[in-house]
């Protein structure tokens, strides 16, 4: 069993945790993103938006809610549909009943790239993390989440 630390220190098993978990993400995001930058123009935020608008019914939200599912700031979020709309991507357009409410929409153009992009970002995915795990570390790896946050694990809806 790991040895535990105190409320002021943290163990050298805690600390070896969690400086692994902020290492890794750090690493793969780096890495991810230069790659998405490299292949496909897009930043991982821009491709993160683009992935949330595929999900989507209809394949566009209201910027409001993508804003919640990107985990961004609606400003941030603006900047990026902004530099989409710019490249074809995503077109935005007023709700017909309330002119307040604008939508975030995935292009034809948009799909084509996020399709594109999906499968390098993937391939990239199992090659620097995915593949390096067994399938009982994996399972192990979603249990942690689970732990930490139930709603951080895919295919549950947010609270």
């Amino acid at each position: 069993m790991a040895e535990r630390g105190s409320p002021s220190r943290l163990s050298d098993d805690e600390l070896a945790a969690w400086q692994g978990l902020l290492r890794a993400n750090a690493t793969l995001q780096r890495t991810l993103d230069a790659d998405l930058q490299r292949s496909h123009q897009l930043s991982a935020n821009a491709y993160d938006v683009l992935i949330q608008l595929g999900l989507a019914p209809e394949k566009r939200l209201r910027m409001r809610d993508l804003a919640d599912e990107v985990l961004m700031s609606h400003n941030g979020l603006s900047g990026i549909v902004a530099q989409l709309e710019s490249a074809g991507l995503v077109v935005r357009t007023r709700d017909a009943k309330d002119g307040r409410v604008v939508y975030a929409g995935l292009t034809p153009e948009g799909q084509t790239v996020l399709r594109s992009a999906n499968r390098a970002h993937l391939a990239r995915v199992r090659e620097l993390f995915l593949d390096r795990l067994s399938a009982e570390q994996l399972q192990q790896l979603r249990a942690i989440w689970d732990a930490v946050d139930p709603a951080l694990v895919a295919g549950r809806p947010r609270p």
